[in-house]
């Protein structure tokens, strides 16, 4: 699949078949996450890949309720999380990206007023991530309305290191539609903001 088909054809899918997902296919998922740019090279970035039904479960469970002005519902990720058969969970090493280079053991100096680059560097992982699993027939929705806390502690996460975002990957059982986009006119400007 050609780079800007992939760009423009990938979406967040939220329906699965529970056909198995080749191991091949995972590491080419994440060979595409290893080979994203980062803040001087840093790779904060580290992959959990869940199979095990029992912990994929545990994960469901930390799917946050989405809050409506007179009622809550339920995540509707969790259906998706439910059917899959992989999660990949995607954590950061923090303190690292965004960084001066201290002495060893030092407290990070941020050479950015945006403070630790995790989120920025992790996000650049993930896309290269859903798009190569897109490529490849399979579908993905990136979650971030969890607890990470939680999920941290059902993968043994250790201290220093921050679970960022989960994201199934499987069969697709929909065919994604193309959300409306915005012109280029209305969020590319040239030489000042507005302009």
């Amino acid at each position: 699949m050609e780079l800007f088909e992939a760009i423009k054809t990938r979406r967040s899918i939220r329906r699965y078949k529970t056909d198995p997902v080749d191991d091949k296919k995972i590491e080419a998922i994440l060979e595409a996450g290893r080979w994203a740019p980062s803040w001087a090279n840093t790779q904060c970035w580290r992959f959990v890949v869940v199979r095990d039904a029992k912990v994929r479960a545990k994960l469901v469970d930390t799917l946050m309720k989405i809050k409506l002005p007179d009622r809550e519902i339920p995540n509707p990720a969790a259906a998706a999380m439910n059917t899959v058969p992989v999660i990949i969970v995607v954590c950061a090493k923090i303190g690292i990206a965004g960084a001066g280079h201290g002495s060893p053991g030092s407290k990070a100096q941020y050479v950015t007023d945006k403070g630790d680059w995790f989120m920025f560097d992790t996000a650049l992982a993930v896309q290269n991530m859903v798009l190569a699993a897109h490529a490849q027939g399979l579908g993905t929705v990136i979650i971030g309305a969890f607890e990470a806390t939680q999920v941290g502690k059902i993968l043994s996460v250790p201290e220093g290191y921050r679970v960022v975002a989960l994201f199934p990957v499987g069969m697709p059982d929909q065919e994604g539609k193309a959300p409306p986009r915005k012109e280029l006119s209305e969020i590319a400007f040239k030489d000042k903001f507005g302009k």
